[in-house]
């Protein structure tokens, strides 16, 4: 069988190339759909944090691990040092004003929000699908984002319908 070169895939437009980096190469990610989840935690003085990510994905099952990304100029960066804890809350397909509330610059992204403590204390969003208990086993400088890796120490999950976000916003499947 004679294999040629990989065509691109057919969408119907006309297909744009770029080598530009900026708004096109964000735009050009934007068109693989990711799952929304809220990263929360407990700060030193035991006042609960969390922001909105979709950068989430399984690393390994043996041992299990996650990963994600936070921007390095994040006033959050300073609250994942190694062995901090962190509960990563995957979002339902109802849950996109949840999303936004923690990606907004609000101080107190908790006001309002309806969570419970898991069983390490950590923070679990009511309505989330699924929800991991992790500990930071490393942390990697790419570019302008930090790669974090967490050991996942027990995990939930409650059913239903995830949160996407494609193209710039958020979608339901």
């Amino acid at each position: 069988m004679e294999r040629g070169p990989i065509a691109p895939p057919r969408t119907g437009g006309p297909q744009r190339e770029s080598a530009a980096p900026g708004r096109a190469l964000r735009d050009a990610l934007g068109c693989f759909p990711t799952g929304v989840a809220v990263i929360t935690g407990l700060a030193a003085d035991g006042r609960p944090f969390g922001l909105t990510i979709n950068s989430f994905t399984s690393l390994s099952l043996d041992p299990p691990l996650i990963l994600w990304s936070l921007r390095s100029g994040s006033p959050l960066l300073p609250c994942f040092h190694e062995g901090a804890r962190f509960a990563v809350n995957v979002l339902g397909s109802a849950q996109e004003s949840l999303a936004r509330q923690f990606s907004s610059p609000r101080p107190d992204r908790f006001a309002g929000i309806r969570w419970r403590p898991g069983a390490a204390g950590l923070p679990h969003l009511e309505g989330a699908v699924a929800c991991f208990d992790c500990r930071l086993r490393d942390s990697h400088e790419a570019g302008d984002h930090r790669i974090l890796i967490g050991g996942v120490e027990r995990f939930a999950t409650a059913g239903g319908e995830p949160l996407l976000f494609v193209q710039g916003g958020f979608r339901a499947l």
